[in-house]
């Protein structure tokens, strides 16, 4: 299990128009991949995101020669001095090597985890509502109409960006159009204060198809978020940019949220993601990972979704949802994974499309 090779493929891809958040539009789309390859012939498959020159000098300088020689078994202690140098990049080595044992052991990376609970997990379409189009709201509109037409019956809109009165206006623009019959989540990206965040009760407290609130403000300030828990009247979820179970307890501890959305890329691994799944059960919490960024990081999290115990006892509640990035977005299609009607099957191995990697590779110049 000595690992003999390590192949990297940085991936780049310009949108044809920009689209985005809160935090500003996106123009292209990038992505890294790992594959490492031991003595015997095994091979395993991680992801990271980050800036492309700095991911790609820093697995040619020090990752992959830190790595080669090493026992591919060895992932806990591996991706613990990783996490010292690049967090993310620890993840991405913790995916490919937990593959890798997975093979070696002649199972599944559910079976590793203890076995499915189920075979299908629900997903939810996710867009970046906001264009660089004077007609946005229309222009969302469709790409939401296309989805629910594909079998998605839950959709994630996005906040916060715009005047309240423009978001607002979006948000009655869908309702009119799915005649409310189509679940829905509001994702503000931390930019509201209290006051501002609290405007929306007024309107969500009549919309039954609601399913959260994500990520309405900053998490600098606990008691805010506890206060806001406590006046609004749909689940408040978040954290997807925390970085492992130690950064969730606080949340957990002062009931900070009532689902929380933790990210195999952002935090240190695979094992790490499994232990704040379970911390979220052991305080009796949902959770819905955040999945947007990546492909092979999305099937991770099916992975855990599928062996996590439910959250409820009661009849005909499913496992939470994950995150299904809905834009233009090639990257989505790497790994092979049946979509329908808003369920995601589990498969038993991870296939990745190396003809689509081929395809995108990127060619080492300016993102522009």
């Amino acid at each position: 299990m000595r690992i003999e090779r390590i192949d990297t493929f940085p991936l780049f891809y310009k949108l044809s128009a920009p689209y985005g958040d809160a935090n500003g539009f996106k123009s292209y789309r990038t992505c890294y991949l790992i594959r490492v390859t031991t003595a015997s012939g095994l091979t395993g498959w991680g992801e990271c995101m980050d800036w492309l020159p700095l991911l790609d000098a820093g697995f040619k300088k020090r990752i992959i020669p830190y790595l080669i020689g090493k026992q591919a078994t060895d992932r806990l202690r591996l991706a613990g001095v990783i996490k010292k140098w690049h967090q993310r990049a620890a993840a991405a080595v913790s995916m490919a090597l937990t593959e890798i044992t997975a093979k070696k052991s002649g199972l599944s990376v559910c079976d590793l985890w203890g076995g499915k609970l189920r075979e299908r997990i629900p997903v939810y379409a996710s867009f970046q509502s906001y264009s660089d189009r004077t007609d946005w709201i229309n222009h969302s509109i469709q790409l939401i109409e296309k989805s629910v037409r594909n079998g998605f019956d839950t959709v994630k809109l996005k906040v916060g960006g715009r005047p309240f009165s423009e978001d607002l206006a979006h948000i009655q623009a869908f309702q009119k159009m799915s005649e409310q019959n189509i679940r829905f989540i509001m994702d503000a990206n931390q930019s509201y204060d209290l006051a501002a965040a609290r405007r929306w009760e007024r309107f969500a407290h009549d919309w039954c198809n609601l399913l959260w609130f994500e990520e309405p403000m900053p998490f600098d300030d606990l008691a805010e978020y506890r206060r806001l828990r406590s006046l609004f009247s749909v689940p408040i979820a978040g954290g997807e940019n925390m970085k492992g179970a130690k950064q969730f307890l606080p949340l957990l501890l002062e009931h900070a949220l009532d689902i929380i959305q933790p990210d195999v890329m952002h935090g240190y691994g695979t094992d790490d993601f499994q232990s704040v799944l379970q911390l979220a059960r052991h305080f009796r919490k949902r959770v819905s990972p955040h999945s947007y960024d990546g492909t092979l990081s999305r099937l991770y999290a099916a992975f855990g979704q599928a062996c996590l115990s439910p959250w409820t006892k009661m009849d005909g509640e499913d496992i939470e949802p994950l995150e299904w990035d809905a834009m233009e977005n090639p990257f989505t299609q790497i790994v092979h994974v049946q979509v329908k009607d808003g369920q995601l099957h589990v498969p038993e191995k991870i296939e990745v499309d190396t003809e689509l990697v081929k395809a995108h590779l990127w060619d080492g110049t300016s993102y522009r």
